[in-house]
């Protein structure tokens, strides 16, 4: 009886989190300084207009480092197009302020969180504004046109302007369909209000200014625990989810870290680079506890850059190189109630798409 009831809750358990397979990492942290140092740090302009368009397709199923070799009629497919619209104001002395009004459009089109592997296939959409930002940026340096290197860093606000309430049908037959809290990944926010902290830097290692290297850093803070919503798919909450609050929401940090090497021949910029983006499976301040997915996407970044006189646009093209979904706290709690191994599995794909431009006026 003592082995039964572990292995009932457990069982109860896994039903639950089963439907809940495919959320990716992160959604949008591309951060207005990421593809930034086009024009390095000095510029004539007092304004900028940028537009940063990013696409991804995710249809994988990751434990771990393991993908799951999910069959194609039971992928959990996740398609998310945002396209992030910048204004920056630039001031003397190598001052910034940046603001961000990002607007998604995401879909989810998968049978696990509706009727069950290999039935009928539905979609979940979510259309519309996401998190504004507001970053304060400075360059350590004075900017010069002269100059060979540079470093910025950057505080700002994410406020909670995207709904991360937003729902949706979920179908148990032909007949009956469930209005609840659609999935996490596709939600246009997070529900929490964060301290975005950032560094970009260049540095050419050529007297030509040929040869560049470049860095970005963008780490957002969540203090926020939870944001009051659960993921349920419209299913009664099970005993041990209750309990251990496996339906709440979690507000998590997420990082992005880009690192690579320019080619610069007249107008147009060569890149490649690496790219790593994840969740991390403790915040830096406030409890981490609810559904996330812990864990990392590393991929090669070779882009592309040409540059007007007033303009410059750009294509980046990360593709996978590793992905791997770490033990949140929630998979431990689980773990340690039921005593049976307990890791969600996370969406991936194979690549993304980054295409935008910069306006100096």
């Amino acid at each position: 009886m003592k082995k039964f009831i572990p292995s009932l809750f457990a069982a109860l358990l896994f039903t639950n989190f089963a439907h809940a397979q495919g959320c990716i990492i992160v959604r949008n942290i591309s951060g207005l300084g990421q593809y930034n140092l086009t024009s390095n740090s000095f510029s004539t302009s007092t304004w900028q207009i940028s537009i940063n368009n990013r696409y991804f397709k995710a249809y994988r199923d990751y434990k771990g480092k393991v993908d799951q070799k999910t069959p194609p009629q039971n992928q959990n497919i996740i398609k998310s197009y945002s396209m992030d619209i910048g204004v920056t104001r630039l001031l003397p002395n190598g001052w910034s302020l940046d603001l961000s009004f990002p607007v998604s459009a995401n879909s989810r089109n998968t049978n696990s969180e509706h009727g069950g592997a290999y039935t009928t296939r539905h979609t979940t959409r979510t259309f519309g504004m996401g998190d504004l930002q507001f970053i304060v940026n400075k360059w350590l340096l004075k900017p010069s046109v002269r100059q060979r290197g540079n470093i910025q860093l950057g505080l700002g606000i994410k406020f909670p302007t995207g709904d991360y309430r937003k729902q949706g049908y979920y179908y148990r037959n032909d007949t009956t369909r469930i209005l609840s809290l659609i999935n996490p990944a596709i939600q246009l926010g997070d529900g929490g209000t964060g301290i975005i902290t950032q560094l970009n830097t260049f540095y050419y290692i050529n007297p030509f200014k040929t040869i560049s290297l470049y860095g970005n850093f963008y780490y957002l803070i969540n203090p926020t625990g939870i944001n009051s919503t659960q993921f349920t798919q419209g299913r009664p909450q099970t005993p041990l989810n209750i309990l251990l609050g496996g339906n709440d929401v979690s507000v998590p940090d997420v990082y992005s870290l880009r690192a690579g090497i320019n080619y610069n021949l007249k107008d147009w910029v060569f890149s490649g680079g690496l790219r790593n983006e994840g969740v991390p499976i403790r915040d830096l301040f406030g409890e981490s506890n609810g559904i996330r997915r812990a864990g990392y996407t590393l991929s090669a970044e070779p882009g592309i850059i040409y540059k007007l006189k007033r303009a410059t646009i750009y294509c980046y093209v990360p593709f996978l190189l590793s992905h791997e979904i770490k033990q949140n706290l929630l998979d431990k709690a689980i773990t340690k109630a039921t005593g049976v191994y307990t890791l969600g599995a996370g969406g991936s794909g194979d690549y993304q798409i980054f295409l935008g431009a910069q306006f100096q006026l």
